[in-house]
């Protein structure tokens, strides 16, 4: 072979060489990272975009919730995108199609109602999609976990506290709920379960449908109503609120509710509210978030992530005041 030819076949050689690696370089094996905005993966992790539905953007527990999940997901190194339904079932449902269609990899359900979310819920997880729900329970096997309190076991709870300290036989109450929330009506129900057969005289129900000025006539309308009262029981944040602006500190009528806030807080101060259970909601949205992550991760999940309730009293207030500036 001349030299010509020998440098002819080194030339050959290194165009093949070449050709070989970006044929190799080309072919993705589908362990290589994806990197995306805010939920970049490494080696090993799955891809982690998370779309959070949420009630409203207007309630206080709502919005610590949504902080909690957005601080995890900062901290896990995950994309959350959070859109508010407004307090309407429909729009949640749309809220829910739309992540399906953006293709998120994990989301978090805080439902308004929980049979008609589910049909979305189950389109999300047939495309893949992990769920994990918040504060309110969906049908078993219809999620991967729920992250929350135990709605029936702790308005039994409030219930109990309240025969324990002597404020339940002989005493007439009314409710201020949400009828559009199947939250509230269980926790309605275990209450007025226990507090009625411990022999607390129950009156009438109205509905603030989770608004707090609809909240606030309702309380209103049930005073002017009922002006007797000893209690009043409201089963969430606008409830509470709206019982509050509603019944003067120097009331006979008190109220036993759910979920602090400033004005609620004043409340206790001034003994218009004897007793509000505190959720964490918070801790909910951290705990959502990582557990979304885990199981992306390829971890089982867990099932049920439960976050205790705390009763709140003016014995008991004063580290919830940083919380409600």
């Amino acid at each position: 072979m001349t030299k010509t030819s020998r440098l002819r076949s080194r030339a050959a050689l290194g165009v093949a060489v070449a050709t070989a690696l970006a044929v190799t370089s080309a072919c993705s094996t589908g362990n290589e990272p994806t990197p995306s905005a805010g939920g970049a993966t490494s080696a090993g992790n799955a891809k982690c975009v998370v779309g959070m539905t949420q009630i409203n953007q207007t309630a206080a527990f709502f919005t610590q919730m949504n902080e909690g999940a957005q601080q995890a997901a900062k901290d896990a190194g995950c994309e959350l995108t959070i859109a508010n339904a407004n307090n309407d079932s429909s729009k949640q449902n749309s809220d829910i199609e739309n992540f399906v269609t953006q293709g998120v990899t994990g989301l978090i359900v805080v439902a308004i109602d929980v049979n008609g979310v589910l049909p979305a819920v189950k389109a999300a997880r047939d495309k893949g999609i992990k769920v994990v729900a918040i504060d309110a329970k969906l049908e078993d096997g219809s999620v991967e976990t729920f992250v929350g309190v135990d709605n029936e076991k702790a308005g039994a709870q409030a219930a109990q506290w309240m025969i324990d300290k002597g404020l339940a036989s002989g005493k007439s109450y009314g409710v201020v709920d949400a009828k559009n929330s199947f939250i509230q009506n269980q926790r309605e129900d275990s209450f007025r379960k226990a507090i009625d057969a411990a022999g607390a005289k129950y009156t009438q129900s109205v509905s603030g449908d989770n608004v707090q000025e609809k909240a606030a006539t309702a309380a209103q309308n049930l005073v002017t109503a009922q002006p007797g009262l000893d209690f009043i029981y409201t089963t969430g944040e606008p409830a509470t609120v709206g019982a509050v602006s509603a019944i003067g500190a120097d009331a006979k009528t008190k109220i036993i509710g759910w979920d602090l806030t400033k004005e609620v807080i004043s409340g206790i101060d001034s003994g218009s509210v004897t007793a509000v259970v505190q959720q964490d909601p918070k801790t909910e949205g951290v705990e959502a978030v990582k557990e979304l992550k885990s199981i992306l991760g390829g971890a089982a999940p867990k099932g049920f992530i439960d976050v205790p309730i705390t009763i709140v009293t003016k014995e008991n207030v004063e580290p919830y005041r940083a919380i409600f500036p």
